[in-house]
């Protein structure tokens, strides 16, 4: 089917990067002339819509013999920038063969939209791909006549699916609510730790929905495979980005598994992990609030915080909140200091430099009743950190001190914790960095923070962390560190932020 571009324009319309999507559509039609191309509502899994502009033909495959797979591919308003959402359309006499591309429903899963990344990837280099896993295994098979007769109310309800007309509507707005009134979380990674968080704030009961995106490759296995088993309640699986839509809270837990030699290379691999995640999520959430859980958590945070382009007050990392939650109930319930338990917080960076410190003291005491005061405070506040030490960073403590917090932002508790913010001009310390320091948390991220009592040695170990990230960061090639000076962007273009946020996501390709 021949394109007009003219006409393509006009619906097109409302797309961020309308002529690189019609440059791109008018080449693959010169090499997949049969695709049927127009423009229709998409119903997303939480009941929002979108029109998005999409297309329909087959694929040649040969398994043996030679057979016409027939696809459709919905392109996004994101569109080069985003991959596009790509379902098997059966006849009547088909019948789905789920594997490690294709669910149920005909959704295709592929590597190749796993990791999209414009200007590299391409509808023309998805479908290549499509039929080099379809020729490993065939997504189809034929049906009997009777077979076909009983599969006639599923491929009926696939279709609605692919043509973004599904009944959701009609049972109420289960998702996405435009009213803001939904609280949903997403979730992003399917490892341990995305698990554990899936399974705490589930439990907790605060979030209306939980979305874990699972961007490993192929079909679901582990951990998810037994969440799609033994089904929870609200809780949705997915591997497309636009089922986080519309988020309260993002959970960032991924970490790359590369074969990084060094401390630096980790780090590194992380950081082009995130390139691939923060603009998508961004887009799809744009008022959310990030929570970082991946590590280094300070310097994931502060990655976090550059390629999303949000305010400082809405990306945060989980800092030393376990920690400090620990201390607290140590000093409590344990050594029955409960005054010192209520003031007591973990501060500065995750590991071993971390330090306690405390919000309160009493001004009006001498400075010799402060000092026997803080003297007595030490050595009870040492033997609650011998006590830590035996606590290690696992899974499922975590995933509870993520439940926590994601508690606090979605009911706008206002509770104190500490959190991995922006440090920037407090504590002497002049670089962009994230530190975990005590601040009231609510529905919009940070809402002040708490100030330290004035403890030389606690203002030198922060200092000494700011420095040695900030030392860390510098080295790290982060294209949005750069991007907004490469671009010339200023406050007065805030909403152009965005756009050059998809630009400068692959600005390393061009050479700039």
């Amino acid at each position: 089917m021949e394109l007009c571009e003219e006409a393509l324009k006009k619906q097109l319309g409302k797309y961020k990067f309308r002529d690189l999507t019609i440059e791109e559509l008018k080449n693959f039609n010169k090499t997949y002339p049969n695709f049927v191309f127009s423009m229709n509502t998409y119903t997303f899994k939480d009941g929002s819509q979108k029109d998005l502009l999409n297309f329909s033909g087959t694929v040649p495959v040969k398994y043996g013999n030679s057979y016409n797979i027939p696809v459709h591919l919905w392109i996004m308003d994101s569109h080069p920038f985003a991959p596009p959402i790509c379902f098997l359309k059966p006849t009547a006499n088909m019948g789905i063969s789920v594997g490690k591309h294709v669910d149920a429903r005909g959704r295709i899963y592929l590597p190749y939209l796993q990791s999209w990344s414009h200007p590299k990837s391409t509808v023309i280099g998805l479908i290549k791909e499509m039929i080099a896993k379809f020729e490993e295994e065939l997504p189809l098979y034929s049906l009997s006549s009777s077979d076909a007769a009983r599969q006639s109310e599923l491929l009926s309800y696939i279709a609605k699916i692919t043509e973004g007309e599904t009944d959701m509507k009609s049972k109420g707005k289960i998702g996405g609510d435009k009213d803001g009134c939904f609280n949903k979380i997403t979730v992003v990674g399917a490892g341990d730790l995305g698990m554990a968080c899936v399974l705490a704030v589930a439990a907790k009961g605060a979030a209306d929905k939980v979305v874990l995106l699972d961007l490993s490759e192929g079909a679901a296995k582990g951990g998810t495979m037994d969440l799609e088993i033994f089904s929870l309640p609200n809780v949705e699986i997915s591997k497309d980005f636009s089922a986080s839509a519309n988020s309260k809270v993002v959970v960032l837990t991924v970490n790359s598994l590369g074969n990084a030699q060094t401390y630096l290379d980790v780090i590194q691999s992380n950081v082009d992990l995130f390139r691939g995640i923060i603009p998508a999520i961004s887009h799809y959430s744009q008022n959310s609030v990030l929570l970082v859980a991946s590590h280094p958590v300070e310097i994931m945070t502060y990655v976090s915080w550059k390629l999303s382009a949000f305010p400082k007050s809405r990306v945060v990392g989980i800092g030393g909140n376990l920690d400090t939650e620990r201390l607290q109930y140590i000093l409590t319930n344990l050594l029955k200091a409960e005054v010192l338990g209520k003031d007591a917080w973990i501060v500065g960076e995750q590991g071993e430099d971390k330090v306690p410190s405390w919000t309160s003291c009493n001004s009006a005491a001498s400075q010799i009743e402060t000092m026997a005061a803080r003297n007595s405070r030490e050595k009870v506040a040492n033997r609650a950190l011998e006590v830590l030490k035996g606590k290690g960073q696992r899974s499922w403590s975590v995933g509870l001190s993520v439940a926590d917090l994601t508690d606090s932002i979605l009911k706008d508790k206002r509770k104190v914790h500490s959190i991995s913010i922006l440090a920037k001009g407090c504590c002497n310390i002049n670089s962009e960095v994230f530190l975990s320091l005590p601040c009231i948390l609510g529905t919009n991220g940070v809402i002040e923070m708490i100030k330290l009592e004035e403890d030389p040695l606690v203002l030198e170990k922060l200092q000494s962390s700011a420095a040695s990230i900030h030392d860390l960061q510098q080295q790290l090639k982060l294209v949005q560190t750069t991007a907004e000076e490469k671009c010339g962007v200023h406050s007065c273009c805030v909403p152009f932020k965005n756009i050059i946020l998809y630009l400068s996501f692959e600005v390393r390709l061009f050479n700039y």
